[in-house]
């Protein structure tokens, strides 16, 4: 490669760098073209651009760009994937992580995450993380559900209150009832007292009749009486 063809690439991959701060780095040692170019297309998918970078012109570029914690990676032939501002990280841990088992020939060396140097262990936890759009809806279940037990908390006297006013309206409507039907229910003990007066006028009746008998039974006795004499 000419020298002016080195400094383009170190040009280009220095601000590729600059404007990335998040990247994954594997030695590619050994893959055919065709695997490499389905690493790429998987890449792509998540997000991330897929280069090889040769070891003296990536050093390079990462001293230009001030990439410290990308320069201890750099050892030997290396492809680096590195992350758009959309990217899913976890989506392109997981491209490699499975171009790795599959194949036994590529080696993830580590990555870079906002400046923060990725060891092998945590880009192989990261390959088994969730998808993003699950994890953000973990995350987000995770912030509601602490605010619905809020919600339910606050509610819950209100909710207690209104069950409160339905048992008290509830209970005035019955009493109101009650209230109501009280004439009714007195009707039957008037027309008792009425039935028990006309019962003691028709005894009275009666014994005034009766006394009425008696006192002319007695009279004729003494008719009766005073003519045999």
């Amino acid at each position: 490669m000419k020298k002016e063809d080195k400094a383009k690439v170190v040009e280009e991959l220095t601000e590729r760098l600059r404007s990335s701060d998040t990247l994954l780095v594997a030695d590619y040692r050994g893959l055919t073209m065709p695997q490499i170019d389905a690493l790429r297309s998987r890449l792509i998918e998540s997000g991330a651009k897929f280069s090889v970078v040769k070891n003296t012109l990536g050093r390079r570029a990462a001293e230009a760009a001030g990439a410290e914690a990308l320069l201890t990676l750099l050892e030997g032939p290396s492809a680096i994937a590195f992350l758009e501002a959309d990217g899913d990280m976890v989506a392109a841990a997981k491209a490699l992580a499975d171009v790795a088992r599959d194949s036994k020939i590529l080696a993830i060396r580590g990555g870079v995450l906002q400046g923060r140097p990725l060891t092998v262990e945590e880009v192989e936890t990261l390959a088994k993380l969730p998808p993003v759009d699950v994890l953000r809806g973990q995350v987000l279940g995770a912030i509601i559900a602490p605010l619905t037990a809020l919600l339910g908390l606050v509610t819950a006297p209100l909710q207690n209150l209104h069950g409160l006013i339905d048992a008290r309206i509830e209970q005035l409507g019955g009493v109101e009832a009650a209230s109501a039907e009280a004439p009714s229910a007195a009707e039957p003990e008037t027309e008792t007292e009425t039935e028990a007066a006309a019962v003691e006028e028709s005894t009275a009746e009666g014994d005034a009749d009766t006394q009425a008998d008696a006192t002319a039974s007695a009279a004729e006795n003494d008719s009766t009486e005073t003519e045999e004499s």
